[in-house]
């Protein structure tokens, strides 16, 4: 509870080391994430099989997010699935088409590196997300079925979230990361973040979630995301990360796990993290997920309803020959279209039932539902469209 005592402006006088260091040396007890299968390094692991296989229990999926929240808001901050794809040769092939992406766009232009590493250490691919989708529809909903993406995102941001995903290939020698923190606050300079109040510091680690899968074999020789357990409760660390102080801290106790491709690893974003140096002769591959709030906004423009229009027909011929369950056509529409009504025209889309108009998510279920076809799906998508303007 904050007094007239406490700074409402954050700076670099509000960051103590020793405080720092000392919440960064709790423990993570077993007792603490009881459905895990392990805790490695302070970080709690669990086996995808395990989810998989009591998917529809319910009363083992809330019970299961309702660990995962507390473990992203007040435990580690970072867990880890093992096999969260068991399909191997699907991530094999998604590899392989990012890789074509990657081809394609090298040939256009010389990667400017990132917003932490210098250009060369690695290739990107920015927005991965829509780009596959782009390339390879069926491809795309074969890759965003897969539940525990999901289950991550709805246990730290609930419904409606926005999933958007960048390719990150770190060739060998590529060195590390500097420490840093996420979207948004992270991506600030000291200064900018002197102008936000504590309430904003608070609030954007609560917009995103991180999250990462991995489409190759990463010993720790190749560079693993480094994390720094519980740092994402320094509430003065969007500053702190910008100090020698506490990046030599974080050098000297993060951690890092070994990944196998088709592993996933999630964290708050306010977790004090950088990847590694890859010492290997073999590339590092990951597809990294920024899965935003629907009350916030994700780092990337995505053309959702280009997405909604390539992905539709896939969609509705899965539901017809039932290749694919309910769960997995909803999880493929939840991370195609737009799951939040607003901003909206409230003149030309007054709401219907409830508070709010009808969402492109909920346009695009209708219509699955409904056994529309494509064509009439993107007549009414069209129409949707011409509704979003502010006259």
């Amino acid at each position: 509870m904050s007094d007239q005592t406490t700074p409402v402006w954050l700076t670099t006088n509000d960051c103590n080391l020793v405080d720092f260091q000392k919440l960064t040396a709790t423990v993570t007890t077993a007792d603490a994430v009881p459905m895990a299968d392990t805790v490695i390094d302070r970080i709690p692991v669990y086996h995808g099989a395990t989810i998989l296989a009591t998917i529809d229990d319910a009363g083992y999926i809330t019970a299961l997010l309702s660990e995962w929240n507390r473990v992203f808001d007040s435990g580690a901050g970072v867990l880890m699935i093992r096999g969260a794809f068991a399909d191997t040769v699907l991530i094999e092939r998604v590899t392989e088409a990012l890789n074509r992406i990657i081809a394609t766009e090298a040939m256009a232009s010389a990667s400017a590196g990132d917003h932490f590493a210098a250009a060369g250490a690695n290739s990107r691919v920015w927005n991965s997300h829509e780009k596959l989708a782009a390339a390879d529809p069926g491809l795309f909903a074969a890759y965003y079925k897969n539940p525990i993406m999901h289950l991550a995102s709805r246990a730290w941001l609930g419904p409606a979230y926005q999933i958007t995903a960048q390719v990150n290939v770190v060739h060998p020698g590529g060195h590390a990361q500097v420490c840093h923190r996420d979207y948004h606050l992270g991506f600030q300079g000291v200064d900018q973040l002197a102008a936000y109040p504590r309430n904003v510091h608070r609030i954007s680690a609560h917009l995103t979630l991180q999250g990462a899968v991995a489409h190759t074999t990463m010993p720790i020789e190749s560079g693993p995301t480094k994390v720094l357990p519980y740092s994402q409760q320094y509430l003065p660390g969007y500053v702190a990360t910008q100090l020698p102080a506490f990046r030599t801290h974080f050098e000297a106790q993060h951690v890092q796990l070994p990944l196998a491709a088709g592993d996933m690893m999630f964290f708050n974003p306010a977790v004090f993290h950088a990847a590694g140096d890859n010492n290997t002769p073999h590339d590092r591959f990951a597809n990294l997920l920024q899965i935003g709030s629907a009350f916030g906004r994700t780092t990337e423009l995505v053309n959702r309803t280009r997405l909604c229009r390539l992905m539709y027909p896939v969609l509705i011929e899965a539901q017809q020959a039932a290749s694919m369950t309910q769960r997995e056509v909803d999880d493929v529409v939840a991370a195609t279209a737009e799951g939040y009504a607003f901003p909206c025209n409230l003149d030309l889309t007054p709401p219907i039932d409830g508070m709010a108009p009808q969402s492109q998510q909920q346009l695009m279920r209708d219509c699955l539902q409904q056994g529309r076809t494509a064509g009439d799906f993107t007549a009414m998508l069209d129409q949707w469209v011409g509704l979003q303007r502010s006259l």
